[in-house]
């Protein structure tokens, strides 16, 4: 019985060491931990224009999201909402939207990777008045550069020039 004993404690012994070296060995530190998701920066760029007279506008709202408007997800709200990155049209009516997303907020129409861009016309009539769009652009083939790294994808750049129809007057 004693022998049984003798066996069954040195067994023990022997298990627990093996889980023990197991155990530590799977503590051991492989790579760099890294908390986040894989983003990039998105940009696009280019001018807008009258497209009556084909001249450029001045002081048009150019935006991935306007400050008023959400989009609800599986019906709620996020919550803070928190407007994109707008920028204004300078005096040759050009702009330059860059925006950092995660690689999920492309959205996939058609097998397209795109992004909403709203385009307002927010002076009033200091420039004439223009009516908004709302355009998807499509980044499938868009200009990748900068430099990727480990969860940097690097910059994807669109160029792409508006045409904003003018508000007729009705009076």
């Amino acid at each position: 019985m004693n022998t049984k004993k003798v066996l069954f404690k040195g067994a023990n012994w022997v298990l627990a060491a093996i889980i023990t070296m197991l155990g530590f060995a799977g503590c051991n530190k492989m790579g760099v931990e890294e908390y986040g998701v894989p983003h990039a920066d998105y940009t696009v760029k280019g001018a807008v224009v009258d497209k009556v007279t084909g001249k450029p506008i001045k002081g048009i709202r150019v935006g991935y999201s306007p400050e008023y408007w959400v989009v609800p997800a599986y019906g709620v709200i996020p919550t803070p909402f928190l407007p994109k990155t707008h920028v204004l049209t300078n005096e040759k009516g050009e702009f330059a939207l860059k925006e950092i997303f995660s690689m999920g907020t492309l959205q996939i129409v058609n097998n397209v990777p795109t992004l909403p861009v709203y385009v307002e016309d927010i002076d009033g009539e200091l420039n004439g008045l223009y009516e908004s769009q709302l355009l998807q652009i499509d980044f499938s083939k868009a200009t990748l550069t900068g430099k990727p790294g480990s969860w940097y994808e690097g910059e994807y750049i669109v160029t792409r020039n508006i045409e904003l129809t003018p508000v007729e007057d009705n009076e």
